[in-house]
């Protein structure tokens, strides 16, 4: 009774092991564990790309449509409004717009295995281009349709196809050797128990999942293509830094591209500064006498408020000792017999001013008058507070007052800045010429135009001072605030001026481009890089002229991995 059981097990685990090895062969198939096949081998639909001066365009087949994306050549843009005619197997095609630079035909040449010479026409931009390519479609990425899994073996689809896509996984062989071993020693057990029947359901159990091409149940799920029909195209990096991006992705990205091209260039030299106060559109309020602060009518104006010339800030109340309280009121005393002496001397001459010269009683009117005044100053400077009052027109862009406080003499008590005119003081290190062009570039990026307005004479800790108005929006400017000026010189430098956007640092640490060599293929090429200017930045070696680089959306385009 055990014998035969033994064969009968011996027979099954065989059969399952045949066609575990057929499953693994088919898995397996034109893998020789060498370098991996392009990635986008079975990821992307058939596709075609053509070009001309003007024009880049690349067309996709999904199943019997025909997708055309239309950009211009040097600056990857979007081109509306094109009436494109295509000359096919089948005859003349025209697509219609579906969106931005992007047009739909039906073709059922499209989903035929085969090569298919296409002859495209396209009026645009105001020139006429006829574009030739060739579409090429393998017999691999056509849909297969076979038996529904459900009426086969009872297997809902959505689980068979997940089924077989986890078989045909790198890894996965490992554990289906491990299953079939469990599933084995459970069937012997049963054998030698005399459950035949049991037995023969667990191994056929462990042959459902090893009959998949990559699993039958994956290919027969019913519509279900094949893994060379894709629906969307993904963007992958290739194994020498390359990069595929479907034109979809590139306007998700809104990638751009320049021309580049070699010239002369001014060489701009980097020196540090920071934004001074225009010296004809600024002040200072400063205390002519020592004195106690007082606040005008209103209170002191906070920082960030306009004022006109003549405003009164500030009073200062200067101190009077006791010795010199002493003194004034001598003074007043003094003041006041004379005006008693002189009042009495005029009462007397106007009396008599018919016998006397008229002259006589002038002069002493005269005498009194300015005795009254001497009087009446000596009394306002014990009473009336020195008025501080902003010289220029502008805003209060510092403030050091505080009731009560006792000022210095000529201590700053306000500062008066007008914040649309304003310089930036850079310092030379070393005797540089300018032609009086010159960008200042903040710490965030932003860049302002400069005027060159002098150079100083006078060491500064081993510097010179040179002196730039502001040309630009002074929006969000402040005094003090540092920025990296680069001033151009008279010397010429050669090379090929890109923005700043363009370059980006590598794993490596060295500064890449992204040349866009295909419509849809992006190379990185290391280069070596000079500044310019606020915007710009000098490739002086690493890639050519009359190349594609990327510009904006580069820094997105490093990203994919």
């Amino acid at each position: 009774m055990w014998l035969p059981s033994t064969r009968f097990a011996t027979s099954l685990l065989l059969a399952a092991a045949m066609v575990a090895g057929a499953a693994s062969a088919r898995a397996h198939e034109g893998h020789d564990h060498g370098a991996p096949p392009p990635p986008t081998s079975s990821t992307i639909a058939p596709r075609a790309d053509a070009s001309s001066a003007d024009l880049e365009l690349v067309a996709i087949a999904r199943g019997d449509k025909l997708e055309i994306y239309l950009d211009t050549f040097r600056g990857n843009e979007p081109i509306d409004g094109a009436e494109i005619e295509i000359d096919g197997p089948g005859g003349i095609l025209k697509p219609i717009a579906a969106g931005a630079g992007f047009y739909t035909v039906v073709a059922p040449f499209a989903a035929k295995p085969g090569s298919h010479d296409l002859a495209i026409t396209i009026p645009a931009n105001g020139v006429v281009d006829v574009l030739t390519t060739t579409l090429k479609v393998s017999p691999s990425t056509q849909p297969q349709a076979v038996a529904t899994p459900r009426q086969s073996w009872g297997i809902d689809p959505a689980f068979a196809q997940e089924l077989g896509q986890r078989v045909g996984q790198p890894g996965t062989s490992l554990l289906i050797s491990l299953g079939l071993g469990f599933i084995a020693g459970v069937a012997v057990t049963a054998l030698v128990l005399g459950r035949r029947r049991a037995a023969a359901g667990l191994i056929l159990l462990a042959l459902i999942p090893l009959a998949t091409p990559t699993g039958v149940l994956a290919d027969s799920a019913p519509g279900i293509s094949s893994p060379g029909v894709a629906a969307r195209d993904v963007s992958q990096r290739f194994p020498d830094g390359a990069l595929f991006v479907p034109k979809p992705t590139q306007r998700i990205l809104g990638l751009r591209t320049i021309f580049t091209e070699q010239r002369a260039h001014r060489r701009a030299i980097e020196l540090p500064g920071r934004v001074i106060p225009d010296p004809n559109a600024s002040g200072l309020v400063q205390a002519a006498v020592g004195g106690r602060l007082l606040p005008p009518p209103g209170g002191f104006k906070p920082l960030g408020t306009p004022v006109k010339t003549g405003d009164v800030l500030a009073y200062v109340n200067p101190p009077i000792s006791s010795a010199d309280l002493t003194t004034q009121q001598q003074q007043a005393r003094e003041l006041d017999q004379q005006i008693s002496v002189a009042s009495r001397k005029f009462e007397r001459l106007r009396a008599i001013e018919k016998v006397i010269a008229r002259g006589q009683l002038e002069d002493a009117e005269l005498e009194l008058k300015g005795l009254h005044e001497r009087r009446a100053n000596l009394a306002r400077a014990n009473k009336e507070p020195e008025p501080l009052m902003a010289p220029v027109d502008g805003i209060i862009a510092a403030s050091n007052a505080v009731a009560g406080q006792m000022a210095e003499p000529n201590s700053i008590i306000f500062q008066i800045i007008d914040p649309a005119r304003l310089w930036v003081e850079a310092l030379s290190f070393e005797p540089q010429s300018t032609n009086g062009m010159a960008q200042g570039l903040f710490a965030g990026g932003k860049s302002i135009e400069l005027a060159y307005v002098g150079t100083g004479l006078a060491d500064r800790n081993q510097s010179v001072p040179v002196h730039f108005a502001i040309r630009s929006d002074t929006a969000g400017l402040r005094a003090g605030q540092f920025m990296t000026v680069l001033a151009t010189t008279a010397n010429d430098r050669t090379g090929i001026a890109l923005p700043r956007e363009a370059v980006l640092r590598g794993p490596n640490g060295q500064s890449i481009v992204y040349e866009h060599s295909n419509a849809e293929r992006f190379v990185p090429r290391e280069v070596r890089i000079e500044q310019l200017d606020a915007e710009r930045v000098l490739i002086v070696a690493g890639i050519e002229p009359g190349k594609r680089v990327v510009t904006t959306g580069a820094e997105l385009l490093n990203q994919i991995r």
